[in-house]
């Protein structure tokens, strides 16, 4: 039996064997409109980008030589390693310093011609940051970001996805935090074709911290793809992962995998993982699965939990009998649902960005074909 931990890593794409389906990490997949991406020949150049210069945080383009290149993870499957033996130069955001650092760094304008791209986020010891990758316009893109906290740095990272309808996404995010660290992992999921955004953690010394949160809105043909891993490393670590999810429309699709382990050295870890979808149309699919290894029976806690159902009826009344109208109820309950994700955002104007656009997403149910 092959345990989360054990997957085979590498970073060159010809170690992976071709990809047909059936594999544990693709059989939820779409593979023939992701087959560009795993098999093809990738644009590794350097992309364009927006941002606002920031005091304390640093923006340069590195060389795949560079020392930091691999510091937090390597790929698990053929497209991130496609990903990785494609790029020409990583783009590299460095937090230094004890203030709260924000950056807000806008992606647009990949044209659609199947991409690699890599990422570094590194935040020094006792840094504080807040990055966010604001991803929209055309994309055939694959991706690997690497995120390191170092010892008693803060870290919040958020990855929205606003990409045009017809875009496709692949993404691994590896993250490497350290002793009484914290990173908080925040990805919004709403527009293009094909998402799927697999964020995997380390906590490697003692006290190390993540909270991992996950919205995500899939309408008609869409597919929306995360898999997320813990690794509990080290004594006395924490994890906490939510994902909210809520699907509208025919062949609406999302795909939620919780690994969760707790090794042998990591005596004292407190644990948790959920996953809630909100179907609100028939023919939408929502696939949940927790998963939770446990090597050693000092624990503080550890617990999982999945749901995935269709609206409250007794909510919709009780808004209804109000005098509330039943689609604007709808957009009630959907804001209510997802907002507990968006909030920790830390972004006010964001915040006010996603909320509209999740509104503007929501149409009578009798619209959906």
């Amino acid at each position: 039996m092959q345990t989360r931990s054990e997957r085979f890593k590498s970073t060159n794409t010809s170690d992976f064997p071709t990809v047909t389906g059936r594999e544990i990490e693709w059989k939820f997949s779409p593979i023939a409109k992701l087959r560009p991406l795993i098999e093809g020949v990738l644009d590794g150049g350097a992309w364009h980008y927006d941002t606002v210069a920031t005091p304390g945080v640093s923006i340069e383009w590195v060389d795949r030589a560079d020392a930091s290149v691999g510091s937090a993870g390597v790929p698990e499957d053929r497209a991130s390693a496609n990903a990785w033996s494609s790029f020409e130069r990583a783009l590299a955001i460095t937090i230094d310093g004890d203030e709260i650092e924000d950056l807000a760094l806008e992606r647009s304008g990949l044209d659609g011609a199947p991409r690699a791209a890599h990422t570094i986020i590194t935040a020094k010891k006792h840094s504080r940051g807040h990055i966010v990758l604001h991803n929209s316009g055309a994309a055939l893109l694959a991706e690997n970001v690497e995120i390191i906290v170092e010892d008693g740095a803060d870290l919040t990272v958020v990855s929205v996805q606003q990409w045009n309808d017809d875009a496709i996404h692949l993404a691994s995010h590896f993250a490497r935090v350290g002793r009484d660290a914290k990173l908080r992992h925040v990805s919004v999921s709403l527009d293009g074709d094909v998402i799927r955004i697999n964020p995997s953690v380390h906590l490697v010394s003692e006290g190390a911290d993540v909270e991992l949160y996950g919205a995500y809105f899939a309408t008609t043909g869409q597919h929306i793809e995360q898999q997320v891993f813990v690794d509990h490393d080290a004594p006395k670590t924490k994890s906490r992962v939510t994902y909210k999810g809520a699907l509208q429309g025919r062949g609406a699709h999302t795909v939620w995998i919780g690994d969760v382990l707790i090794r042998q050295s990591a005596a004292g870890t407190d644990s948790y993982e959920q996953n809630r979808n909100l179907l609100l149309t028939d023919g939408a699919r929502a696939d949940s699965i927790p998963n939770l290894e446990i090597e050693t029976g000092d624990i503080a806690g550890a617990g999982h939990a999945s749901a995935s159902g269709r609206f409250d009826d007794e909510q919709l009344f009780y808004l209804q009998a109000r005098g509330i109208s039943e689609e604007e109820a709808r957009r009630l309950v959907v804001r209510g649902f997802l907002a507990e994700i968006v909030q920790r955002i830390g972004s006010p104007e964001l915040q006010k960005r996603l909320e509209s656009a999740i509104e503007s997403a929501l149409v009578p149910e009798g619209a959906q074909s």
